[in-house]
């Protein structure tokens, strides 16, 4: 059941009633995974959200439950909306990525506005601490928000695999101008020949091809699979740390294969909704 903002300033509207805030006492009109991620960021933050924010991440889960895809989504974290980094970092499904390297501090996170997420500086990322093993060879998706493009040549949004042969990689690449993907690919990519803001994506759910979303085009890829080598999904790189972007990410999920162009205007809606209420 989607909700919305009430008559006044700490109310939603839930179907035909009007609710102030019930999800921090009672999930009798709120989905129960909307109610435990919000009250979860906004304790991470150490205040409460905008309702605009909340109504956002509740139609989100609730749309996604709509479409079948909320249970693909192993690994995900919305990068915007909350008021702080942790908060940003509380995930949406599985756990809490590390934040690696240099490190990402409160100055890299815009949580709002025309370019929200997390701002890449080339060498910092997250580990969300899931195995490309933990799903079957033939049964995966990664996806990304992409808000700002890199000013990096060639970097990751988001990826699994080692750099040395022969390696089976989840990537979703930058390289120049364009977009790139692998999918359990043996040094095989896929070039989009072009990029785009928004939703990238790419999702396999058997052995001969795989589906990639890439400045709102849904293309198909000829490309036999290949056993995972076992390594973490990492955001903003790959493998233990390479290819590292300064690209700005709003949102990153990973798990079982999904409907991409479901996904991604789930996103998008959710993010311009939090926009809208910021």
């Amino acid at each position: 059941m989607a909700i919305a903002l009430g008559t006044s300033a700490t109310q939603l509207k839930v179907g035909a009633g009007t609710v102030s805030r019930v999800y921090k006492g009672s999930t009798a009109f709120w989905d129960s995974d909307a109610a435990a991620y919000t009250a979860a960021v906004e304790a991470a933050d150490g205040q409460s959200l905008e309702l605009g924010v909340v109504a956002a991440y509740h139609n989100f889960i609730l749309g996604c439950k709509a479409d079948g895809i909320w249970d693909a989504i192993k690994a995900s974290c919305i990068l915007c909306g909350a008021r702080t980094l942790a908060g940003a970092l509380v995930p949406l499904a599985g756990t809490a990525p590390t934040n690696v390297a240099d490190g990402f501090v409160s100055g890299d996170y815009t949580r709002g506005g025309a370019t929200p997420g997390l701002q890449g500086d080339g060498t910092s990322y997250l580990d969300s601490g899931f195995s490309d093993a933990s799903v079957d060879t033939d049964n995966i998706h990664a996806a990304v928000y992409v808000s700002a493009f890199p000013t990096l040549s060639n970097t990751r949004y988001l990826g699994s695999g080692v750099t040395t042969a022969p390696s089976s990689s989840m990537q979703l690449q930058h390289f120049l101008s364009r977009h790139w993907t692998y999918n359990r690919s043996r040094g095989s990519y896929y070039d989009t020949g072009s990029r785009g803001l928004g939703l990238f994506g790419t999702s396999r759910d058997n052995s001969a091809n795989y589906d990639v979303l890439s400045d709102g085009v849904l293309d198909s890829v000829s490309d036999a699979s290949f056993s995972t080598d076992g390594t973490s999904f990492k955001v903003f790189g790959y493998a233990s740390g390479t290819g590292i972007t300064d690209a700005q990410i709003a949102f990153y999920s990973a798990g079982e294969a999904l409907d991409l162009e479901a996904l991604g205007t789930r996103v998008t809606t959710l993010i311009t909704a939090i926009g809208n209420a910021l």
